[in-house]
């Protein structure tokens, strides 16, 4: 499935999904529809604890969130950040929204509530109106969050490349991120994750300690993230989940 560059119709009652971390590479389990794009008001930062997917409770990792531009700007943070959040939105079959659901409530269950905002498409999808998409966020005032005070980049860094969780090594995470940003467009390129990127290899050069498998990058797409006890069928146009074992990795 790949994103979508047509004019084709959109209706207000289609429930869509925006993806900023990893459900731009590992997409929901069922979805009609990929569309790149971006949000405002927000800025997108590894200051997340993982304690389920790139760390454990004892060395949580750290994973990407969404905060306020407001509550952004009152922080001293190393990193600008630009006007937009780049991701992808994806839109949701009727038929299989109660599974995706229930899915992403328990792959984005540490710290992660559901939020509303307006999605726009990036001008080279052919799309010309915004759409309200639901989105992860672990909010300020969630246990998970570290940002504030913002941690010092280099720390950061050094936290990623050490720390490794159920789904893989936290740099892993933040390599995928990277390179899913630059394959979306130009403009997605995100400085906060292309410097702690960057950082973070220096370190895995600098120690001689290489990662266990390359980056994905989105050309795993579609991958639901699960195993084999996910049931699908897939055709051109959609994926379709018959039945439903959630182990989800990040």
């Amino acid at each position: 499935m790949t994103s979508t560059t047509d004019t084709d119709s959109y209706s207000d009652s289609d429930f869509w999904i925006f993806a900023y971390g990893s459900l731009i590479w590992k997409p929901p389990i069922a979805y009609d529809k990929r569309v790149p794009g971006y949000v405002q008001g927000y800025v997108r930062r590894f200051w997340q604890a993982s304690e389920d997917h790139r760390g454990t409770p004892e060395a949580p990792g750290r994973v990407v969130t969404l905060i306020t531009r407001e509550f952004w700007e009152a922080l001293d943070d190393h990193h600008p950040s630009k006007p937009e959040v780049w991701g992808v939105a994806y839109r949701i079959p009727p038929e299989s929204l109660q599974a995706v659901l229930e899915y992403l409530d328990i792959r984005e269950m540490n710290g992660y509530t559901t939020h509303q905002t307006t999605f726009h498409p990036a001008a080279s999808t052919g799309i010309k109106r915004s759409f309200s998409t639901q989105v992860y966020i672990g909010t300020p005032d969630n246990p998970q969050f570290v940002g504030n005070p913002p941690p010092d980049v280099d720390e950061l860094a050094e936290h990623i490349w050490k720390s490794v969780g159920p789904s893989g090594e936290n740099r892993e995470y933040l390599y995928n991120l990277d390179v899913a940003l630059k394959e979306l467009c130009p403009e997605a390129e995100d400085e906060h994750i292309h410097d702690l990127a960057t950082k973070v290899r220096r370190i895995e050069e600098e120690r001689g300690v290489p990662l266990r498998a390359p980056p994905e990058g989105v050309a795993r797409e579609p991958s639901p993230g699960l195993n084999d006890e996910l049931g699908e069928e897939v055709d051109e146009n959609r994926i379709v989940v018959h039945h439903l074992t959630v182990h989800p990795s990040h």
